[in-house]
């Protein structure tokens, strides 16, 4: 489990594979010292430290994660928002983030400044606004953000100059693709009516 509170925006070092198995290489952040089998969030999914060495943490991808995800399309260089896993005694500083990824959405405009903050657009899948609340929770490429102004297909939110400087949304650009994690209590709100009578709705 996961906060949404990005401990560090680190880089791709390498990645290896193909739609049947990959392994991915990020850099490993100063200070880290990961355990073999940690989870970790890698963009927002929720990853297993497969081998480590001073300099790169490396996590080995399944079909599933590669078919669900775009970390099939990262490449050397490439910026990476990473968080470990929440322990008992930790605040929950964002909210309950799984690591998993329900759909891929894409940056749709970004505007502001570093006075004023930034105004970021993104367009989600069809059946995904359904998730959508305004001033609710969404993760978004691991990130702990509100949701602002939810639209057929779209919603904003607003990113404060910290979010955007110590993020990958700084160097985000128009048409990224980005993973979407929906807040975990409409999730299961959404299965247990579904599982219920019509009239006991």
């Amino acid at each position: 489990m996961f906060s949404g509170l990005v401990e560090a925006c680190s880089e791709c070092l390498r990645f290896e594979g193909a739609g049947g198995g990959a392994r991915l290489s990020i850099a490993r952040p100063a200070g880290w010292e990961p355990l073999l089998g940690e989870s970790i969030a890698v963009n927002g999914a929720c990853l297993s430290v497969a081998a480590f060495d001073a300099h790169a943490l490396q996590f080995d991808l399944s079909a599933e994660t590669l078919a669900r995800t775009a970390l099939g399309a990262l490449r050397p260089g490439a910026p990476v928002n990473l968080e470990r896993s929440l322990r008992l005694s930790d605040r929950l500083g964002g909210h309950l983030v799984t690591g998993h990824v329900d759909a891929v959405g894409r940056i749709d405009a970004i505007r502001g400044d570093a006075r004023a903050g930034w105004t970021f657009t993104f367009e989600v899948p069809a059946g995904f606004e359904r998730y959508l609340v305004d001033k609710g929770c969404i993760a978004v490429h691991g990130i702990s953000l509100t949701v602002v102004t939810p639209r057929e297909r779209r919603f904003d939110v607003a990113v404060i100059p910290l979010t955007f400087e110590h993020t990958h949304l700084g160097s985000a650009q128009v048409g990224d693709a980005v993973h979407l994690e929906a807040d975990l209590v409409a999730k299961y709100v959404e299965r247990l009516l579904g599982t219920r009578a019509p009239a006991q709705r």
